[in-house]
């Protein structure tokens, strides 16, 4: 199939990219002017602005499937600000692309809720959960907590929190809610998520789906 990935050269993006070319898609990936060199092997280009729908509109088919990756990089309290001017607005944007289009399938990473710490980060997310329902095109919802792997790191320190919190009843759903996922878990369940489709009701994947398609996918 063919597989759109806005924010292509970010953490998630290239992983992505590079396990949809592995396993035989063709992959477009959406960049700024200037970053196409920065795409994974076999990921096709496609220069556009993100924010701007009309900027890559045009380029999009019917069928295709739509994974939306762009975001503020390593998101927390404090940034709210970047939260309204990148996250809203780019999946704003990719929404009103991917109904212009007649998209088959849009795939958009969310987060775990509720956790007040991260309220900003989360009710923008929300909403755009949200817009995506009410548009009508046929979507999955992945919601990780924090996504493991390189420069991201510190997470680990928590482990050992995570484990008591595991033993106490009144802990234990808000633990497996807020888990902690690899980049690999996640890159997977992507995958998964591009090659199984829509479903209806929406599909959406909380951190203990993710782990499952994870699993499920290294032991084909």
């Amino acid at each position: 199939m063919r597989v759109v990935v806005t924010g292509a050269t970010g953490y998630l993006g290239r992983s992505l990219g590079a396990a949809l070319v592995e396993r035989q898609h063709a992959v477009v990936g959406l960049v700024r002017p200037g970053a196409e060199d920065r795409l994974p092997a076999g990921v096709l280009p496609l220069t556009g602005n993100a924010l701007d729908a009309q900027t890559f509109a045009g380029a999009l088919a019917p069928g295709d499937t739509v994974v939306h990756l762009v975001g503020t990089p390593h998101p927390g309290p404090g940034k709210a600000a970047q939260f309204e001017a990148v996250d809203w607005a780019s999946i704003r944007e990719t929404v009103s692309a991917c109904r212009q289009a007649k998209v088959g399938h849009l795939v958009y990473v969310s987060v775990a809720h509720p956790a007040p710490v991260m309220r900003d980060y989360i009710a923008v997310r929300r909403r755009g959960e949200a817009l995506i329902a009410e548009s009508g095109i046929p979507h999955t919802i992945l919601r990780p907590w924090y996504v493991l792997g390189p420069g991201h790191h510190w997470p680990h320190l928590l482990r050992p929190l995570y484990a008591i919190a595991r033993q106490v009843p009144s802990l234990r759903d808000g633990a497996q809610r807020l888990g902690l996922v690899t980049l690999a878990e996640m890159t997977n369940a992507l995958a998964d998520a591009v090659e199984r489709g829509p479903s209806f009701p929406a599909r959406v994947l909380d951190v203990p789906s993710i782990r499952r398609a994870h699993r499920a996918a290294t032991a084909a």
